[in-house]
């Protein structure tokens, strides 16, 4: 006798249908929360601006880059992933990180602008990362890959996504960060701050929390080389 492997029995047509159903239902899901965190972190906050009195150049809670064991200088950047004079900078402030980074703590604060539609998006992903220890990381990749999402229409959040598994993240609890109101507030938090010191546009440096008004390359590296003597 022969016999026949049993073949798997085709889905019934009602089934097909809530299948399909619950697979449409995932991904408006999937993109709901993309687009809503998009949306609550660019839309205004509906609280009062940071006062004067209570706006900081730098906050405990902010991101430093250099942990000299003498702090001689602080230097903060109010900064834009999407920002392209912030991607021209980021070669400076690297070489001054090296060659200053034993004697100022340099620290990083977001300030995404609201011309640039994946700037927020982007402030998103990082701040993320940093949370399971990869901020250096992420900021760098966002710099790295600027000319690939910049400029953009459509929400490069998929994007960055990607980023974070080729980063090794747990991407279950990034996708947690970037939906978390905690991580929003996070971003909001420096926006504010900067807005109340008078920070108009990116990048905006700020040194022993005075903002700097820089002409040149040469300028900027005295100014932080005379305040480490």
């Amino acid at each position: 006798m022969t016999h026949s492997k049993t073949l798997p029995q085709p889905m019934d047509k009602a089934k097909k249908v809530r299948v399909f159903i619950w697979v449409l239902l995932a991904v408006l899901v999937a993109v709901g929360v993309i687009w809503y965190t998009v949306f609550t972190l660019n839309k205004p906050a509906p609280t009062e601006p940071t006062p004067a009195a209570e706006a900081q150049v730098v906050r405990d809670d902010s991101h430093r880059v250099t942990s000299p064991a003498v702090e001689k200088a602080q230097l903060v950047e109010f900064l834009d992933f999407e920002c392209e004079a912030c991607l021209a900078a980021q070669p400076v402030v690297e070489e001054l990180k090296k060659e200053f980074g034993d004697r100022v703590t340099f620290v990083h604060r977001y300030f995404p602008l609201p011309a640039h539609r994946n700037s927020a998006t982007a402030a998103l992903a990082v701040e993320a990362a940093a949370q399971q220890g990869k901020y250096e990381q992420m900021y760098a990749k966002m710099f790295e890959t600027q000319a690939q999402w910049g400029e953009k229409t459509e929400s490069q959040a998929p994007l960055f996504r990607t980023f974070a598994g080729e980063l090794g993240l747990d991407l279950s609890a990034y996708d947690a960060a970037v939906a978390d109101d905690k991580t929003k507030q996070r971003i909001k938090k420096d926006i504010a701050d900067g807005t109340t010191l008078g920070v108009k546009g990116t990048p905006t440096f700020f040194l022993n929390g005075e903002m700097l008004t820089l002409d040149t390359e040469a300028q900027f590296r005295q100014l932080v080389a005379d305040a480490v003597k």
